[in-house]
């Protein structure tokens, strides 16, 4: 879809800005990832914020990830979560099986080292988007398969 390129290669630009002085290093390549998930949360904060302005309050987490699962993502990445899985203790986990941020690198192994990056950010988005409707959250993502974001996982606190 055409409307989806110029997102992409902003993100793509954005990592490669953040990035390009790490060079390698593994203490700059973390705070890398820590600048990216920083601006992805305050991207959340104010996005769910214009989302969620005439919505009724949610009763409890699990109305809350269900709508970070359905609107929140489709009005991000024009689709929703593929699956929403919980224990019902507190961690939820998002799949996504064709990651819009993702499908644009190939599919080998070599490149799952570089996904963290391309993840941070969404990450961020998601945490922040929980924290503004009351919810503190620790947000990890995991990809064992390109191009799915294999787990990205809600840890409510």
């Amino acid at each position: 879809m055409a409307h989806e390129a110029p997102f992409q290669l902003l993100h793509s630009e954005l990592i490669h800005y953040i990035c390009k002085t790490a060079d390698g290093a593994d203490s700059e390549n973390g705070r890398s990832v820590t600048k990216l998930e920083n601006m992805g949360f305050r991207v959340g904060q104010g996005l769910i914020e214009r989302l969620t302005k005439d919505t009724a309050r949610f009763k409890d987490e699990l109305d809350v990830m269900k709508f970070i699962c359905k609107d929140f993502w489709t009005c991000v990445f024009k689709k929703q979560i593929d699956n929403l899985r919980t224990n019902h203790q507190g961690i939820y986990v998002l799949q996504d099986n064709k990651f819009l941020l993702l499908c644009h690198m190939s599919a080998g192994k070599q490149y799952l080292e570089h996904a963290p990056k391309y993840l941070a950010f969404t990450c961020g988005l998601v945490r922040g988007a929980l924290s503004n409707m009351g919810v503190k959250s620790i947000v990890t993502a995991e990809v064992s398969v390109m191009p799915a974001c294999g787990d990205l996982a809600a840890l409510i606190q």
